[in-house]
């Protein structure tokens, strides 16, 4: 027999007290309180989550899902920031563009890589998983898939990354002296090298939009046309 975990009353507690930062845990208790069992509060979750990534790979893993994007374009790595100026006040500001767009483009090329991985995390959730989400706050989400998939997806992302960026003669020359410079203490460790350093901006910015996707989701449930997400996120809409 399902269990009702909240009542109406306390529900409207939560709410009060969180505000309109009010993370998952305040929907799970609204669902709860209008009577949805338990296994329809873990299908809208699943069912938010694996959207909400299958958007975000979808927006990102196109032309300019990232170059054309200011919230996850990928700027150079810092100590080569720097040194951007000077190159292009010494005519090499071409290179300089072409790097930038190699990056990106392999980012782009690289996120398609994340979607079965993403929907396995979500379709192998646990109880202690979907516990964690709903008494998160913000970045619960973020959290869970970063947890789960950033060490399967960096193995992943990178060989795409190195492929995309090698032809770049300017990445091979800045990999050489940034090496050098972080065994000196001069260049932090994760700008070291460019393809580990797209590689590692590349997750952020999936789970970044992942993160926003899921907030869309729940700010309109009845806009996904998903009847679980209706039912479970849109009943007191």
């Amino acid at each position: 027999m399902d269990r009702r975990l909240f009542s109406k009353r306390a529900v409207l507690a939560a709410g009060a007290r969180a505000g309109a930062g009010a993370g998952l845990w305040v929907l799970a208790a609204q669902a709860r309180a209008l009577d949805l069992s338990q296994a329809d509060a873990s299908a809208g979750l699943k069912a938010a989550l694996e959207r909400g990534a299958a958007a975000a790979v979808g927006l990102l893993g196109r032309t300019d899902g990232f170059l054309g994007n200011p919230k996850v374009r990928i700027p150079l790595p810092g100590a080569l920031e720097s040194a951007a100026k000077l190159l292009r006040t010494l005519g090499q500001g071409q290179r300089v563009d072409e790097l930038v767009t190699a990056m990106n483009r392999a980012a782009e090329s690289a996120v398609p890589e994340a979607k079965p991985l993403l929907s396995n995390a979500v379709r192998s959730m646990s109880v202690g998983d979907a516990k964690r989400i709903l008494a998160g706050g913000d970045t619960s989400v973020t959290d869970f898939f970063a947890e789960k998939t950033r060490s399967p997806l960096s193995t992943r992302f990178l060989p795409i990354v190195t492929k995309a960026t090698e032809r770049v003669a300017l990445a091979e020359k800045y990999n050489a002296v940034a090496s050098k410079g972080a065994g000196l203490g001069l260049v932090k460790k994760e700008d070291a090298n460019v393809q580990q350093y797209v590689t590692g901006k590349a997750l952020d910015g999936l789970y970044l939009m992942i993160g926003e996707e899921e907030q869309k989701i729940r700010r309109d449930p009845v806009g996904t046309g998903s009847a679980i997400l209706k039912k479970v996120f849109g009943a007191l809409s």
